[in-house]
């Protein structure tokens, strides 16, 4: 059948006479119809052998998923699918299987060996898919399979795969919970990822898995804070969450003194007793003096502030819950001064959908109780309309009720008179006990509310009168002797009101003040003794204290009645009533069987009763933190974590220090920069109530400073700016420590000098044009870093002034050209006193009797030599590749950059101190008749995650000449291209560097039993095995290794077995193990294998060394 005849069938046209019709809406008869016939041509859409049918079939059935109908009896046909090579079908089908996969195990199962092979496929969008079918079959023999495609998924090189990784876990946890402690490991890996794609789902899988194992947050904390900005809107909500616990557990309570204020003074209740005012004014100061010695100064820690200024720009947000979660942040930590931040917010909100405004009321009426202050100024955004439903307004009036105070209140009771009168009688209800409530609270209105609720009682509606009543008995019971006036007019009510607890209430209020009526009780009595059995139960059990309460008060003329009710009490339906009106008559009529107690009745019927307060039903709810759904049910939720209550001592703040460490380790170092530095942080960048932390904050949160204050956008552009400046000062300071290291070295080590006088004066020369660029880019900085540049050219200023001498010295050298061993201890001199502007970034000399590999390689053996025992084969000019055997590429042909050709090659040295970074060489040739001038890098584009050291820029390069430079690149493990603008005084080139996969490594050193048992351990899908034939020159065992080494960058590892060659090393960023084997066989044939932690990387390495040994 052809796919157009099929598409008719879908739309419901029949093919032939008799056929039934399919109903394209679920509702109609088609759903109860046979549509097998459908169904078989889908089929058989799906068995052919044209893609384009197959796609049309799939898109159909993913069509009839969305529409709720179900399509599982189609599984087989589109589970054979799963193979095919289509990507555009591939995915439909991961699509079906995912919805499927758990309902139809058996079948999935059959298909697992293809899902395997998914997770090795080099589109990104496959591996993830088949991460997620895999994980969506629920059967625990396939755990092992599952936990490995994990693992292998966290190590990815696309951030789409890691993120579908973090969404596995919780799956695989809640199928075997006893992987738990494999995939913390996983899950201590995600979190180390520096892209925004994976923050938020791995903290979920965190939450998930292991919430209570807050170490892990410790040394991602600070990136965590950083990267929110970008992450997207519900990974921010969780990574704020998750924040708030955390914060709760690390960090003091930043009102703490003020909370033990209110300990101290607080006796006195809310609601205003004055039983206290007596006490002795000696004793009240004793108790502040007390409150006052417990009472410590508090600095805030600042990664505590740099989460509040973190959140901040995120209560702009679009999204509701990002919002909701910043105000609960806020709510819960910080100082009282800086809370009032989010009523904005908050009130916002309110303009929003019912749904979000009912979660947001239920959130503000709990603060309102505690933090009134704030939601003051924003009072009539709570008035409520007409077209709102029912339990918003109720919400509204609960927020009015507790923003009500003595400058308010009249305004407040104006707007509920007009409530009142609304239609919406739970609404009216509502309004009264809200009155009432207010009426409590304030006893200035309390006369003026009684007033108000009394006329109420002649209102028509039965409803408002009856909850006039309820509420007017809590008022009277405060004063009742000034207003027996209004208990006599409530008794006169007992004919018309048929509401039970409007009655209930004015018995309790006749009988308990009775002697205030003593004419009305009796009668009132009288009356509901008639109508006793066709009274509400709660109504009865008033009638009897009523009863009770005036047989003890005035027995002459209710001795009669009492009796009477007591007796059809006895024999009530109600065992509850039978119950009491026995308890009663025991009491109240003694006997000779009657016990002491009948001695009390008086006492325990007519005891003075406290008024009750009226208290709000949001009081005790902020023990649930804001914005779960515990709060918004006032009950404990399944997976609800109680928030943590503050540590009384602070713990340890150096458990977060990690990244400071990779960004500035030198600024510990120097003590003298670090003194000049508090010196210049007298004025802070905040105002006085962020900047409470001072010069002590980390740099991490200086870092942020400039962007998320001035909202989301501008966050982005200043974080990504100053991280680069720091991490330019940090390595020139490594730099300089360099120089110093290989100085001490040289003069142990008595090493013959291999540079020429030439070579002396042109580094002067290079170090001096090393120091102009240097200001010129501090000068040039972005505005959002205005004050931190000013102060930095300012302190170098000061370093310049107090190494004047030096510099004199120096010029004084290169004028006259000494025998070149004096020229090399002054040099030796200078280059411990030079200022870290000189040693910005290192760059050989221009000359061209310098070769540049070895002038870089000298500077970079320091580090690789530290803490190791130093011989002559270390040093041997042999362990270093020279850049000439490289392969080089073309960056600029010289036609397209005017006469300026660049070329570029991977040197396979490690980039100053930097070992993420992969070191490029560039060599610039200049073609044309005229000098190119400031040759430099501008307008850098990478990949999320990887990073440039720009090389350090060229002033002049004379016509005909040609200087190189040297730059890093963290490629973060990927092959994707580095973009940015080659720029000259006049042009502007766009070029693009990319990586072979091979140059991504760096050799790694292992005996030949290492290398076999780390191969053991890189089984599975991380083993990728080829066969080839060698190319005739490529034969023996030299070639071979000539061969591998030039395709990638790994050392030989020493192998018993002449037919084989192993080589071995690391990625350079993540340091994932790359290991290689090739066996030779017979007649030229071999085996290659690659064993590597990243498949990608292995399965492109593959490819590149297969075409190096076959050419």
């Amino acid at each position: 059948m052809s796919a157009s005849s099929a598409f008719n069938d879908e739309k419901g046209g029949s093919s032939s006479v008799g056929e039934p019709e399919y109903g394209h809406d679920p509702a109609s008869g088609g759903i109860f119809s046979s549509d097998y016939k459908r169904h078989d041509d889908l089929k058989e859409m799906l068995d052919s052998n044209k893609d384009s049918l197959k796609l049309e079939a799939m898109k159909r059935i993913v069509a009839m998923i969305a529409r709720g109908k179900n399509a599982s009896d189609l599984f087989p046909a589109v589970v054979k699918n799963v193979a095919c090579k289509n990507i555009e079908v591939k995915k439909l089908v991961y699509v079906y299987l995912v919805r499927y996969a758990e309902e139809q195990q058996d079948l999935a199962l059959l298909s697992i060996s293809t899902f395997q092979r998914g997770l090795k496929d080099p589109n990104q969008l496959i591996r993830a898919s088949a991460l997620r079918v895999l994980s969506s079959i629920r059967v625990t023999i396939i755990v092992p399979i599952m936990m490995l495609a994990i693992k292998e998924a966290a190590s990815d090189m696309s951030p789409y795969v890691r993120k579908t990784a973090a969404h596995a876990i919780p799956k695989l946890y809640s199928l075997d919970p006893e992987q738990k402690d494999q995939l913390i490991e996983v899950i201590e890996k995600l979190l180390a990822d520096k892209t925004t794609l994976v923050a938020g789902s791995v903290v979920m899988a965190f939450e998930e898995v292991c919430p209570e194992r807050i170490d892990l947050i410790h040394k991602n904390y600070r990136k965590l804070c950083n990267l929110l900005i970008d992450v997207e809107e519900w990974g921010q909500v969780v990574i704020i969450n998750m924040l708030t616990r955390y914060a709760r557990t690390q960090f003091l309570n930043p009102n703490i003194n003020e909370s033990l204020l209110e300990e101290g003074g607080g006796d006195k209740t809310f609601y205003g007793s004055d039983d206290d005012e007596d006490e002795d004014e000696e004793e009240k100061e004793k108790k502040v003096e007390a409150v006052m010695a417990k009472r410590k100064p508090y600095v805030m820690d600042p990664d505590h502030r740099l989460l509040l200024r973190n959140t901040k720009p995120l209560l702009q947000s679009r999204n509701a819950a990002v919002v909701m979660a910043v105000a609960q942040l806020y709510f819960h930590l910080a100082p009282k001064a800086e809370v009032g931040v989010i009523a904005k917010a908050l009130v916002r909100l309110l303009r929003s959908h019912s749904e979000v405004q009912y979660v947001v009321l239920q959130n503000v009426a709990t603060m309102t109780i505690k933090r009134r202050g704030m939601f003051e100024p924003y009072l009539k955004s709570f008035y409520i309309r007409s077209t709102d439903p029912t339990q918003i307004k109720i919400l509204k009036l609960e927020v009015l009720t507790n923003l009500a105070n003595e400058t308010n209140i009249s305004t407040i009771l104006r707007e509920f008179q007009t409530y009142i009168k609304s239609m919406d009688k739970d609404f009216v209800a509502a309004t009264i006990q809200a009155i009432g409530r207010c009426a409590t609270n304030i006893g200035e209105v309390r006369d003026t509310c009684l007033n108000g609720l009394v006329q109420l009682l002649s209102n028509r509606d039965e409803l408002v009168v009856a909850e006039s009543v309820v509420v007017i008995k809590k008022l009277l019971q405060m004063q009742p002797e000034k207003h027996s006036d209004i208990i006599k007019h409530m008794a006169k009510l007992t004919d018309n009101i048929q509401v039970p607890m409007a009655r209930a209430s004015i018995l309790w209020l006749i009988g308990e003040y009775c002697e205030h009526v003593p004419k009305i009780a009796p009668d009132v009595l009288r009356k509901m003794a008639k109508s006793f059995t066709n009274e509400e139960d709660i109504v009865k059990l008033q009638i009897l204290n009523l009863a009770a309460k005036l047989y003890l008060t005035n027995s002459k003329q209710t001795k009669l009645l009492t009796q009477y009710v007591l007796n059809l009490a006895k024999y009530d339906q109600n065992y509850d009533i039978r119950d009491r009106a026995r308890f009663i008559r025991q009491l109240i009529v003694p006997t000779e069987k009657s016990g002491a107690l009948s001695k009390y009745a008086k006492k325990l019927f007519l005891a003075l009763k406290p008024a009750p307060v009226l208290e709000s039903p949001f009081k005790d709810r902020d023990h649930f933190q804001l914005g779960s759904l515990s709060h918004l049910l006032n009950a404990k939720a399944g997976g609800y974590q109680e928030l943590p209550d503050w540590p009384e001592a602070a713990p340890d703040p150096s458990v977060r220090n990690v990244e400071v460490k990779e960004s500035v380790p030198e600024w510990t170092k120097c003590s003298s920069r670090e003194k000049r530095k508090e010196k210049k942080v007298e004025k802070p960048f905040y105002s006085d109530s962020e900047g409470e932390s001072g010069p002590t904050e980390s740099a991490d949160s200086e870092s942020y400073s400039s962007g998320s204050e001035s909202g989301s956008g501008s966050g982005e552009s200043g974080s990504g700016s100053e991280s680069e400046e720091s991490e330019e000062a940090s390595e020139s300071g490594e730099e300089e420590d360099e120089k110093e290291k290989k100085m001490k070295k040289k003069k142990d080590f008595k090493k013959p000098v291999q540079e020429s006088e030439s070579e002396q004066s042109s580094e002067e020369e290079e170090r001096k044009r090393a120091r102009k660029s240097k200001q010129r880019k501090s000068d040039s900085e972005s505005e959002s870093e205005d004050e931190q540049s000013d102060s930095e050219s300012s302190e170098s200023e000061s370093e310049d002034s107090e190494s004047e001498v030096e510099v004199k010295k120096k010029k004084k050298t290169m004028e006259s050209k000494a025998p070149p061993k004096p020229v090399k201890k002054d040099n030796k001199k200078e280059k411990k006193e030079m200022s870290l502007l000189d040693l910005d970034d290192f760059e050989p000399a221009p000359s061209p009797q310098v070769t540049p590999v070895n002038a870089f390689l000298s500077n970079s053996l320091v580090t690789d030599l530290e803490g190791l025992s130093l011989s002559d084969s270390v040093l041997s000019p042999t362990a270093t590749s020279p850049c000439s055997g490289l392969k080089s590429y073309e960056l600029l042909h010289r036609i397209t950059g005017e006469g300026l050709s660049v070329e570029y090659c991977f040197s396979r040295q490690p980039f100053g101190a930097d070992g993420n970074m992969v070191a490029v060489q560039m060599q610039f040739t200049n073609s044309a008749a005229a000098d190119a001038k400031n040759l430099h890098m501008e307008d850098v584009k990478l990949q999320s995650g990887m990073r440039v050291k720009e090389f350090l820029e060229i002033e002049l390069l004379p016509a005909g000449e040609s200087a190189t430079a040297v730059m890093g690149i963290d490629f973060c493990d990927s092959t994707q291209a580095a973009n940015f603008q080659l720029c000259t005084h006049t042009r502007k080139f766009f070029v693009s560097i990319q990586p072979p996969v091979g140059e991504l490594m760096k050799p790694f050193f292992m005996t030949e039993n290492e290398f076999k048992k780390e191969q053991g351990q890189l089984m599975g899908m991380n083993e990728i095995t080829e066969k080839l034939t060698l190319d005739e020159k490529c034969r023996n065992e030299h070639a071979i290794v000539q061969k591998v080494a030039t395709a990638a960058n790994l050392s030989r590892v020493p192998c018993g077995s002449d037919k084989e060659c192993r080589f071995a090393g690391k990625t350079v960023t993540s340091g994932s193990l790359v290991l290689v084997t090739v066996a030779t066989k017979e007649e030229g044939g071999a085996q290659l294998t690659v064993n590597c932690e990243k498949m990608v990387i292995g399965t492109m390495l593959v490819k590149d060394i297969l075409l190096a040994l076959t050419q």
